[in-house]
């Protein structure tokens, strides 16, 4: 009952958050005798405040029309390249009709983003920052509340079998960039491939802020998992989508319980980012206040999983830790990381990642033994946290050159 409980209250608080949108306008646009009282500005702030506070985020644009390259700014727009019931594989496709580019050849990159929670709109930075060398598809996972349940379900072995699609499609010069939770299924899903002789093996991959072993160096998110015992995961946080949206009677993992779990992790970081964004509109301030409204906008924008992928995920990657312990089959099928010979890896990790701690990412290294050293590298990027590996100026500056490196290297 409480997602239905959570669908009524929002429904009961939307005419009250659609009137302090209205009044915040009210007491900002100049052609508003408001707008021009006494501490219309500190009371518009407020009105904003609420207003925010209490809306609905949908899913975010990606928003990226033009890129560089080669010096030269080009075009840039989405096409779906393949369509599936869970997922969208999108091409960020490059205008280079321009002569100049007529020989120009670029790596294409799978780029996989997490089923956590988030959309892929939260790799926006990642995708901007590789466009510019590097022919670019992200995996774009549809809000399970979307999905109709003749569909059918979607497990984990579902995750690794669309990665897997994916690569087929793209490949066999494909390189594959994992971000935090994917890293597990994609490798998972090149091992199997391996394991198989597929001709199709990607050419590198690249994992970045994964818990490839949840053991080393937990974190709060790994700890939670641990503590409860499966059946809690089972019953207190698995529930069927309401009757307004497409995937009525669906079991998920909510959206908003995976939200309220990222502010619970550092409330009073939070509480102080909305008090910053009062004051910044008290003041005037409309750059600082435009860059909290970006962030929050996707941040708080979150998607439902499906119940059956959640489950598995917390009981196969947190709690049995089958990946390093060499115990995990898919349908049958081992997963044999020491299977991969051909595939050269790069591990990625923030010195002050507290969603995956220090070496998670990079035991892949130990699990893959029969890669080649010189195919093999590993990177801590300093005084950076979890999202900051793949966002921000540290990932534009830093990492992401690294990343490109290793993909010409082993083109």
């Amino acid at each position: 009952m409480l997602y239905q409980f959570h669908e009524l209250n929002r429904t009961f608080l939307n005419p009250l958050i659609q009137w302090a949108e209205a009044s915040a306008k009210l007491f900002t646009n100049p052609v508003s005798p408001l707008a021009h009282t006494p501490y219309a500005q500190r009371i518009a702030a407020g009105y904003e405040l609420l207003y925010r506070l209490g809306k609905d985020y949908e899913k975010p644009e990606f928003g990226i029309k033009t890129v560089p390259v080669a010096g030269k700014s080009v075009g840039v727009f989405e096409e779906i390249a393949e369509q599936k019931p869970f997922c969208r594989l999108i091409h960020f496709k490059k205008d280079l009709s321009d002569k100049q580019f007529a020989n120009l050849k670029q790596p294409t990159v799978l780029l996989v983003a997490p089923l956590s929670g988030h959309h892929s709109t939260l790799l926006r930075d990642t995708v901007r920052a590789l466009l510019s060398e590097h022919d670019v598809f992200i995996t774009d996972w549809t809000d399970a509340r979307m999905v109709p349940m003749s569909e059918g379900a979607f497990h984990l072995h579902d995750y690794i079998y669309y990665v897997q699609d994916f690569i087929r499609r793209l490949g066999p010069d494909v390189h594959v960039i994992s971000v935090c939770q994917p890293t597990v299924p994609v490798l998972a899903a090149i091992s199997l491939m391996a394991s198989a002789n597929d001709p199709k093996l990607p050419k590198t991959m690249t994992m970045m802020g994964g818990p490839i072993d949840p053991r080393k160096s937990p974190t709060q998110v790994n700890n939670l998992a641990t503590e409860k015992p499966f059946s809690w995961f089972e019953t207190k946080v698995i529930y069927s989508v309401p009757a307004n949206y497409p995937a009525f009677g669906r079991k998920v993992y909510p959206g908003f319980l995976q939200h309220a779990g990222f502010v619970a992790m550092n409330p009073s970081r939070h509480a102080q980012s909305h008090w910053d964004f009062y004051m910044h509109l008290r003041e005037g301030d409309n750059e600082s206040a435009e860059e909290h409204r970006k962030f929050y906008d996707e941040y708080n924008a979150v998607l439902d999983m499906p119940a059956e992928y959640y489950l598995e995920t917390i009981k196969t990657v947190f709690q049995e830790f089958r990946l390093p312990k060499g115990t995990w089959e898919v349908e049958g099928k081992l997963v044999r990381p020491q299977d991969i010979k051909n595939v050269a890896l790069f591990t990625i990790e923030g010195e002050l990642d507290d969603i995956s701690g220090t070496g998670q990412t990079q035991a892949a290294h130990d699990l893959c033994a029969n890669i080649p050293k010189d195919k093999k590298q590993h990177f801590t990027a300093p005084k950076c946290g979890h999202y900051g590996i793949f966002s921000g100026r540290r990932w534009r500056e830093v990492i992401c050159p690294k990343i490109g490196e290793f993909i010409r290297a082993n083109a």
